[in-house]
């Protein structure tokens, strides 16, 4: 049996690592997305989503496209308000740049910017950032098109006006890092299942999920909003219902003698 003094490890300040900005996320992912499996992978995706959704539960956004492309990438687009662009006043940067470098960056902390949230959803845009081998993020608003590129969380540049714009929005662009997860190829099925059941909850919003990652010509993002507008020859789904709720209980009552002709559904806004 090993003597006493000999069972005592070195365990001082200088054992306490200290990591900054987005290197905690790369360095353990599971503790932000659960796994680097086709969970935490289908998670990146979901998380800028979810975002977008907000957008529209606030009623700030009516559309939301998802699309795959070639070389494993995915690209979401909202016609919300756009992430602001102007420079944030704690962190001296853009609020852009904020969002997508800080973890626990965003607009869901106070009253003022939503006032209804489907959650915090746990990670945030920074977190699908750090975890990207390359990420785009696209703002349009106020009259320009404003850019931004990363590497790994790391920002290639200050944000940039590229152009002028009349559109809206938000566009999130990246492609998952293929030395964190064990795979990078998203499963279609499961991504439509989910935007199916989520445009049900989001009563009037429409969801459009395009897989375009067999295309052979080359797809020119930086001149278009919606993918939709190229009309190009692949798989595109689109979901839409009025009815929410109401739309789904009838989906699953399809084929069946109900009891009820109309199904009871109240809705109601409060604060608490």
């Amino acid at each position: 049996m090993p003597k006493k003094e000999e069972n005592k490890r070195k365990y001082s300040a200088e054992n306490i690592t200290v990591l900054e900005g987005l290197e905690p996320v790369r360095k353990r992912p599971g503790m932000y997305i659960g796994s680097t499996g086709p969970d935490g992978l289908h998670h990146l995706l979901v998380e800028i989503f979810d975002n977008s959704r907000d957008e529209a539960m606030n009623g700030f956004a009516s559309e939301i496209e998802i699309a795959l492309l070639p070389d494993g990438l995915a690209r979401i687009v909202d016609d919300g308000t756009g992430i602001p662009i102007d420079i944030h006043s704690k962190t001296k940067v853009s609020a852009l740049e904020t969002v997508m470098t800080t973890l626990h960056a965003g607009g869901k902390f106070d009253d003022d910017g939503y006032k209804i949230s489907g959650g915090l959803h746990g990670v945030g845009a920074s977190v699908v950032n750090a975890l990207s081998e390359w990420f785009r993020a696209e703002v349009h608003r106020d009259g320009g098109h404003y850019l931004q590129e990363y590497k790994k969380g790391v920002k290639q540049a200050d944000v940039k006006k590229i152009a002028k714009s009349n559109y809206h929005g938000t566009i999130i662009t990246f492609k998952p890092d293929n030395t964190i997860f064990s795979e990078t190829i998203f499963d279609l099925d499961r991504l439509i299942s989910h935007m199916r059941h989520q445009a049900y909850l989001v009563r009037g919003l429409r969801i459009r999920m395009i897989d375009a990652r067999d295309i052979d010509k080359k797809i020119d993002l930086d001149k278009v909003f919606y993918l939709s507008e190229l009309n190009l020859n692949c798989p595109s789904y689109s979901f839409h219902f009025d009815g929410g709720l109401k739309s789904l209980i009838n989906y699953y009552n399809r084929g069946l003698k109900t009891i009820h002709k109309e199904v009871f559904y109240v809705e109601k806004e409060f604060n608490k």
